[in-house]
């Protein structure tokens, strides 16, 4: 089995399994990391727990490419600074287009010369004119990438009613049809602002909690012992 440590990723925050294969690393070394935009920067955190070496660890794990220099370190917070101007300058350009869109981020490629604007949108958007204005001004290669809401929150990131980071953006790697069937099953009150997520849509976590939901009531293990209150 390859070994597998884990890593946090100073881009998102998330934590990231990843093959060490040859390289020797250590906690607190900060690696580059393959990833979406051609790379990532993150910190070693784990080396040696259970968790790493799961059977299907690897399977799941991205590749160490090597032990980050200060030349990456540098570059990764000037493409985080790039990333706001960016940001700041469609959003003027989206107001003085009069676009019906929401932008949601922008992502720019770690070694090349191109960025990805997300934004969420009732329909089809002609931003032909807005490309060109971030061409002009920004000098790199465009790409407008219309997403969904649960989209948009496993890109933005925020905290449930648990009071924990949204699933989706901790761990998640697609996403599973929730029907409020499955909320019925559980025997859940059917409140649209209890069991929607910050996306406006039914939480995961409905899905995540049907089976041993269903198992439990099935079996009925709770009597009505369980409820009374000894003086």
């Amino acid at each position: 089995m390859a070994e597998v440590v884990r890593l946090l990723s100073l881009t998102t925050g998330k934590v990231v399994r990843a093959v060490k294969g040859e390289l020797e690393v250590s906690r607190g070394d900060i690696c580059l990391i393959e990833s979406d935009l051609g790379g990532d920067l993150a910190e070693v955190i784990d080396v040696r727990s259970e968790i790493c070496q799961y059977q299907r660890a690897s399977q799941e794990a991205v590749k160490i490419i090597r032990k980050a220099t200060e030349e990456d370190k540098n570059r990764l917070a000037w493409l985080r600074e790039k990333e706001k101007y960016a940001y700041e300058f469609c959003l003027e350009r989206i107001k003085a287009h009069g676009l019906p869109m929401k932008l949601v981020a922008v992502r720019y490629f770690f070694e090349e010369k191109k960025a990805i604007f997300y934004y969420t949108a009732d329909g089809r958007i002609d931003f032909r004119q807005l490309v060109k204005d971030l061409a002009r001004e920004l000098r790199i290669r465009i790409e407008m990438r219309q997403i969904g809401v649960r989209d948009e929150a496993k890109l933005v990131g925020g905290l449930g009613v648990c009071g924990r980071i949204i699933c989706c953006f901790n761990f998640m790697k697609s996403f599973e049809p929730v029907t409020i069937q499955k909320a019925r099953r559980q025997q859940i009150v059917i409140n649209p602002t209890k069991i929607s997520g910050l996306c406006g849509r039914l939480m995961c976590c409905l899905a995540f909690e049907e089976e041993s939901a269903g198992r439990l009531y099935s079996e009925e293990i709770y009597s009505e012992d369980d409820y009374l209150i000894e003086d």
